[in-house]
């Protein structure tokens, strides 16, 4: 391996070892402050500003990671409708969801790309997303035409309760 690779590898191991070590609010930084004043029109935070930490995420994020920074704040946002152990072995439905995030984190779209046919789980599923909308702004890097592109799996236990499998625990053996 040439040095060139070694210090890109290593690079790469110190950078994942800082993340890891982080938690799910550690995951972004903060954004620059709005412009608002105390004196602007409005002091009081709207809903939008409260429901979602005004954060950029780190420009070295990959879109795996960022994946996970998403799940995170679904499952922050919605934490009674998240199972907090390992998903059961025969799962009641799994919800394959696609939403599109513009450069600022708000979502544009989103859409089922795969069901069992569960409606309670795929509304769920779907109401979730929205809920936790606007999302911490994605890397530039990962930006195609100033949007990103996410693909989720939601797994579902008997009880209506789901992970997202890209934070989810390992499955239990039936």
């Amino acid at each position: 391996m040439n040095t060139r690779h070694v210090r890109t590898a290593r690079l790469v191991v110190a950078a994942a070892g800082i993340l890891a070590g982080c938690s799910s609010t550690q995951l972004y930084e903060p954004a620059p402050e709005s412009g608002k004043g105390a004196g602007s029109a409005s002091s009081k935070p709207t809903h939008r500003e409260t429901a979602a930490p005004a954060a950029r995420v780190s420009n070295f994020m990959s879109l795996d990671h960022y994946k996970r920074v998403l799940a995170q704040r679904i499952a922050e946002v919605n934490p009674s409708k998240v199972y907090p152990g390992n998903p059961q072995a025969m799962l009641r439905s799994v919800v394959v969801i696609k939403y599109v995030l513009d450069a600022n984190g708000n979502l544009m779209s989103s859409d089922t790309l795969r069901t069992n046919g569960d409606t309670v789980a795929t509304s769920t599923a779907l109401g979730a997303l929205r809920h936790a909308a606007p999302f911490p702004a994605p890397p530039s890097h990962l930006l195609n035409h100033g949007r990103v592109e996410i693909l989720e799996t939601m797994l579902f236990n008997d009880d209506g309760r789901f992970q997202m499998r890209s934070i989810a625990a390992p499955q239990l053996d039936e």
